[in-house]
């Protein structure tokens, strides 16, 4: 790592910075480019706090973030842990190995954009400690994301109400602060499609809320494509519930009493009419009908089958190329 780096005994990979910290900020870090120096100075700037770390993940940037961030937190106020994850793995493998690496009592996941200030995330530990819960998440009264973002963000929520029973008034958002004890719950799950809120809410149900300041991005925009959207929906469909294949089935049956329905009704027509020359439309609509409701069923089955497979050929939730461990002092220890 140079810079002075020494090995880290036994060559193993860190989980913090040791004993005594007691919050832990945890961010992502994609293509950050030159927003990292203004995210780092954001963070020289929280006082009056309890001893923190600052949780830095490389999520598989091809800008160099992670050999800025080496350089940029010379000098920082804080314990840093670096994190190069060894591609794109997406923001809830990075979020979750950000957890792993954590040390704090308490921990807050912010976004590496500025749009979630270190200040309001300040807030969100604060609540968080002064309740009974185990899990908060911000609630912005004005968001500032995309209206493509927006919109994937609200049909994610309402599949995650109808699927996993969350409230409707929780609204989940990418900035959530969680105890230790959770954290220790959800990092068990080693399947390779992660979902955080998906884990949570299958953990904890002491879960509150709180309203924050939603800033503008600083520059670019969202990493989160229509087609990220999509991958993180199917995920909470076919990864934390089996109603899809509930779905299927009821479907099927729907289908069945059409079918026998229609059955009924050419033996009645033969009987009180006698046969008439079948209709090329109503038999072609008919074959469309039956025939689109097996091929949706057989593919709800297949992405199941096929997600039971990745995890168990143990397809990796995410691969650490190297970890780093910078102390206040300037020291750096490399894993």
């Amino acid at each position: 790592m140079g810079g002075g780096a020494a090995a880290d005994e036994g060559g193993g990979a860190v989980s913090g910075v040791g004993m005594g910290v007691e919050w832990s900020f945890v961010v992502p870090l994609h293509n950050t480019g030159a927003n990292l120096g203004v995210l780092l100075q954001a963070f020289r700037g929280v006082a009056g706090v309890p001893r923190w770390e600052l949780v830095l993940v490389d999520d598989g940037s091809s800008d160099g973030t992670f050999a800025n961030a080496l350089e940029l937190t010379r000098g920082f106020p804080a314990p840093v842990v670096l994190v190069e994850l060894a591609r794109n793995f997406g923001e809830h493998a990075a979020v979750l190995e950000g957890y792993r690496r954590a040390s704090g009592v308490l921990m807050v996941n912010l976004d590496d954009d500025l749009q979630n200030p270190p200040g309001e995330a300040v807030r969100l530990l604060r609540h968080l400690a002064s309740t009974g819960a185990e899990a908060v998440y911000a609630r912005y009264a004005v968001k500032r994301h995309h209206w493509v973002r927006n919109a994937g963000s609200w049909a994610v929520n309402e599949i995650t109400s109808f699927l996993l029973g969350k409230p409707r008034s929780l609204y989940l958002s990418s900035m959530r602060a969680v105890t230790a004890g959770l954290r220790d719950r959800i990092v068990a799950y080693a399947g390779p499609y992660p979902y955080i809120d998906g884990l949570i809410l299958g953990a904890t149900n002491r879960i509150e809320a709180l309203a924050v300041v939603h800033g503008k991005r600083m520059s670019g925009v969202s990493g989160y494509t229509v087609r990220k959207l999509t991958r993180l929906a199917m995920s909470v469909l076919f990864d934390f519930s089996v109603m899809p294949l509930r779905l299927a089935s009821v479907l099927g049956l729907c289908m069945s009493l059409i079918g026998a329905a229609a059955l009924v009704d050419v033996l009645l027509e033969m009987i009180l009419v006698g046969v008439r020359q079948p209709g090329w439309g109503s038999l072609m609509g008919v074959l469309a009908l039956f025939g689109g409701a097996q091929l949706l069923m057989l593919g709800i089955i297949g992405e199941y089958v096929g997600r039971a497979y990745l995890s168990v050929s143990r397809k990796p939730q995410s691969l650490v190329r190297s970890v780093a461990v910078r102390h206040p002092q300037g020291r750096v220890v490399a894993c």
